[in-house]
């Protein structure tokens, strides 16, 4: 249903994923209730989201010569995401993440190594050149190395692609950095790490995304879980409620998911209020499944629940 295409550029992990009752103190050894491995890695998830809602997706990346860089093949093949840009290294490994998930709150903690895609050049990253030039937008992460990312954005806006960054994860960057984004996506730690504030509640959230308009950002999309997201511009202020789909059995891809949707609104021609409701049912729907890019929902599902209107 995508008008123009979406670029999006970020890393495939391996995701291996634990869920215990409570979350375990450094030292301390718990039983765990459940283990899974699946695909991941933010710009991974990004793009199968984007896909399954519409969008037709490209991603950038690289992957190692193995069996976890022939599962991110399989599965972008799989879900309708063109594989020309996912290049191969020939002496590293595929990333993988760790991700430990709270059973009872279904809330999480991260580690991830990208692997092979910390080898992705910028060469390799001008050859999707043509791609991006005629893109509806350009969305990337901060699993990429800096240098990486902030090439990426150049050769979007030197085309008069709009361009999303997804600071995760969360880090100060330099306001050249920002002055190229025209859509910035942090969720509450995310924003702090940028603006060195407590961002927990809607008033925070919208005093940091003055912070960041002022060093350059056009729009700012500030993400609050399950109260929904800030959208804030020179021109307007808007909170987007979130989506209640159904009991919450894990929160890892939600942000992905409301990225990847996001994208797919603007590449409809939604306004920046719309595109975020629109990903914030997407990721609604995301939270009532285990996993990342398995639990990201189909175009039919966020239609249905826009249309039902269950929020909060």
């Amino acid at each position: 249903m995508s008008f123009q295409p979406i670029v999006i550029m970020g890393v495939f992990a391996m995701d291996l994923a634990f869920r215990t009752p409570v979350m375990p103190a450094w030292g301390e050894t718990l039983r765990g209730a459940d283990f899974r491995m699946g695909p991941g890695g933010k710009g991974s998830n990004q793009a199968v989201a984007a896909a399954r809602l519409g969008g037709d997706v490209y991603f950038i990346s690289k992957v190692g010569n193995d069996n976890f860089g022939a599962l991110a093949r399989q599965t972008h093949r799989s879900e309708g995401v063109h594989a020309d840009f996912l290049f191969e290294s020939a002496g590293s490994s595929t990333g993988a993440a760790l991700i430990v998930v709270d059973e009872a709150r279904g809330e999480n903690a991260i580690v991830v190594v990208p692997g092979a895609a910390d080898e992705l050049t910028l060469q390799e990253i001008d050859m999707a050149e043509r791609q991006i030039s005629s893109a509806a937008c350009l969305m990337t992460q901060l699993e990429l190395p800096l240098p990486l990312v902030e090439h990426g954005l150049k050769v979007a806006q030197r085309h008069g692609i709009p361009t999303i960054l997804n600071p995760a994860p969360g880090c100060a960057l330099p306001d050249s950095l920002l002055e190229l984004c025209d859509y910035l996506t942090p969720n509450e730690s995310e924003a702090t790490a940028l603006t060195g504030l407590p961002v927990q509640t809607w008033e925070q959230a919208e005093h940091a995304a003055e912070i960041l308009l002022a060093r350059g950002v056009r729009n700012v999309v500030v993400t609050l879980g399950d109260r929904g997201a800030l959208v804030k511009n020179t021109q307007l202020t808007a909170r987007v409620d979130a989506f209640n789909a159904g009991r919450v059995v894990e929160t890892t891809g939600a942000g992905d998911a409301l990225n990847g949707g996001f994208a797919v609104g603007l590449s409809e021609g939604m306004d920046v209020v719309s595109a975020v409701r629109f990903g914030c049912a997407a990721a609604g729907i995301s939270v009532t499944r285990p996993g990342t890019a398995p639990s990201m929902p189909r175009r039919s599902e966020v239609d249905a629940l826009l249309a039902n209107g269950r929020c909060g």
